[in-house]
């Protein structure tokens, strides 16, 4: 039987490196630092200025490794989107914006994840996201897009 070290680690994409947090839990197993760094890097090379949670799991025995790359958080995405570096200190702050088809893109992107896998459901969620970080949609309020979402108004754009 294989003895396997299952390391998570939160990375910036296209960033990862020898040092902590994967060089240290690293070193133990035998497996080479720098094969797993450059693999980590080249898979998440597509998330740059993102943190992205990365599984490694490497195996003492023949020194191999598997990496498997998740999603950055949503609060990340929207953040990347609005061009900001961090959302408001408090919900009545706006400190960005982004366009209702970048909200879509984010929902889509994530939707898996959520519990409600209709776009619709998985839309408002990322409005949610929106508002408690101070984050408008096409210059409107979160919740009045949640509301016009509610009234049907963009149906057409929300089909699943």
């Amino acid at each position: 039987m294989s003895e396997k070290v299952t390391i998570e680690a939160l990375v910036e994409g296209g960033k990862a490196s020898g040092g902590p947090p994967i060089g240290p839990a690293l070193g133990p197993t035998g497996v080479n630092v720098l094969q797993v760094v450059n693999k980590v890097n080249e898979m998440t090379k597509d998330f740059e200025g993102l943190k992205i949670p990365v599984t490694i799991i490497a195996n003492r025995e023949d020194k191999s490794f598997e990496i498997i790359v998740g999603s950055p958080p949503v609060s990340a995405l929207i953040l990347k989107e609005a061009g900001v570096p961090k959302g408001a200190q408090n919900q009545k702050e706006s400190v960005g914006d982004i366009e209702f088809e970048q909200l879509i893109s984010i929902a889509k992107m994530k939707r898996d994840q959520f519990l409600d896998k209709s776009l619709k459901a998985a839309t408002k969620t990322v409005l949610g996201t929106c508002y408690s970080m101070g984050i408008t949609v096409d210059g409107k309020s979160p919740k009045d897009v949640q509301k016009e979402i509610d009234d049907g108004l963009h149906d057409d754009e929300l089909v699943d």
